[in-house]
């Protein structure tokens, strides 16, 4: 088989081993607790003037 051709076996056991998923005790999800706060900080002329003067520099 040349370097590059298509091998319809390769093709069919890779399809195989990927379509199988193996799970583990381990692989259990972790619950998270707590609080997330966004700061939206300035506006957005603000941010646009800081980037210009960023920018300029």
């Amino acid at each position: 088989m040349s370097l590059g051709a298509y091998d319809e076996q390769e093709h069919e056991r890779r399809e195989r081993k990927n379509s199988t998923v193996d799970l583990s005790e381990a692989d259990t999800r972790s619950n998270y607790h707590g609080s997330v706060e966004f700061d939206s900080g300035e506006s957005a002329e603000a941010l646009l003037d800081q980037f210009h003067e960023i920018s300029d520099e």
